[in-house]
């Protein structure tokens, strides 16, 4: 009974995941380690599946063996939190709207920072 809840919340993981390509406020990686997660206690397939898995495999796998983010994916991370930063700002979203977006972007980033390379 417990094997299609731990699926379902992979899948939800992996979707919100997914979101985050396309609205970087909403980070991918951390959806994708969490989606492992789920999918080692609900579905050994599509566990198999993301750890194989050309992108996000050695991400997982890097997470798991010692809690690390690639330099890489670091910078990629920040960049991009900056990049929405800037255009929230050239779109003219108002200013209490920026801090709020430019506070969670720092908390976001002060994490990825802070994780050991790989």
């Amino acid at each position: 009974m417990a094997r299609p809840l731990w699926t379902f919340l992979g899948l939800l993981a992996l979707a919100l995941g997914a979101v985050g390509v396309l609205l970087p406020l909403l980070p991918t990686t951390p959806f994708v380690i969490l989606a492992a997660f789920f999918f080692a206690k609900g579905s050994p397939r599509m566990a198999a599946m993301l750890e194989n898995h050309r992108v996000f495999g050695p991400i997982i796998q890097d997470w798991r063996q010692n809690g690390s983010i690639a330099p890489r994916i670091k910078m990629l991370a920040v960049s991009m939190m900056a990049a929405v930063f800037v255009l929230s700002f050239l779109w003219g979203l108002p200013l209490h709207l920026l801090l709020v977006q430019a506070a969670c972007m720092l908390v976001g980033a002060a994490y990825v920072l802070s994780r050991p390379n790989r």
